[in-house]
């Protein structure tokens, strides 16, 4: 099995940088710190980081077909302006205790948003998959899940795989493009003899999965087909949430970290904890999907 080393690319203190989206269009980097409520933005052609305190919670940004981006907040799903700064809420969590909060999230091919919840107190089975149509209604898509995490696509749209961590297992579900909807769930790769818990994800056009190690200090990739393990990234924090391609041909892969529950040592060791690293790959990405297109 192949093994490279993940070089710094952009140096910040994110407590739970989180995720990782790249708008093509405009040659952006997005990517989240849902500790520190912050959307941040790198635009390549200006060469300048950005970014914005949403005043909660952020776990994921999906640039929209029109100006702006959709941002999954504590307490529901917004449109934010980037020129007036302001949050337009479009779907209101279902959370009257207040103890759940929106994580990962993507569009598909079809630009809806699949968006899922974790429980703030790590209580099992409370949390959801949600799909966000294209029109502002709702579906539930998973129940009962512990911390909907890392989500992404096959290339032909035909399969859906999803993350739920404290499982310790991907799973992939047939995937109906047309309407959203998914066929029966199938686990198809065990994380438990892994260094760390899978987190984040993302998929390349070869059909492989990209997997965040969160407590693991690396990225692996699989083939979702065997089950087999055929490349790891090792990245110099040892909290990986998750990853994504970008770049003009896509042929990158940007991983975002976490200095969340780490002490002096660990973070003396790891002074770069909370930054974005990347590596060049020989293999392209999978292309953002845009909310509402």
């Amino acid at each position: 099995m192949e093994t490279v080393n993940a070089a710094l690319w952009i140096r910040v203190r994110n407590t739970l940088g989180e995720g990782p989206c790249w708008d093509a269009e405009l040659k952006r980097f997005y990517w989240v710190d849902i500790e520190g409520h912050t959307l941040w933005w790198y635009d390549e052609k200006e060469d300048e980081l950005s970014s914005f305190d949403m005043g909660q919670q952020i776990g994921f940004a999906v640039p929209k077909v029109t100006d702006g981006v959709v941002v999954g907040l504590k307490d529901g799903i917004y449109e934010w302006d980037e020129t007036s700064k302001e949050l337009d809420k479009i779907v209101e969590l279902d959370d009257p205790e207040g103890k759940l909060r929106f994580n990962d999230g993507k569009a598909d091919p079809y630009g809806r948003i699949f968006a899922g919840t974790l429980h703030l107190e790590d209580e099992a089975e409370q949390a959801t998959l949600y799909r966000l149509n294209r029109d502002g209604t709702t579906e539930v898509m998973l129940s009962e899940l512990t911390l909907s995490n890392g989500l992404t696509w096959s290339p032909d749209h035909s399969t859906f795989y999803h993350i739920d961590t404290p499982t310790e297992t991907v799973r992939k579900y047939a995937f109906d493009l047309k309407t959203g909807t998914l066929g029966e769930g199938e686990a198809i790769i065990d994380f438990t003899v892994e260094e760390g818990f899978p987190d984040g994800m993302t998929s390349d056009e070869e059909g492989f999965l990209w997997i965040a190690h969160f407590a693991g200090g690396r990225v692996s990739r699989w083939n979702p087909e065997t089950g087999e393990k055929v490349l790891e990234v090792l990245v110099p924090a040892p909290n990986v949430t998750s990853c994504c391609f970008v770049g003009d041909e896509l042929n990158q892969l940007a991983i975002t970290t976490a200095r969340e529950g780490m002490d002096d040592e660990a973070l003396k060791a790891h002074p770069d904890a909370g930054s974005v690293f990347k590596i060049d790959t020989d293999v392209k990405g999978m292309p953002l999907y845009r909310f509402g297109r």
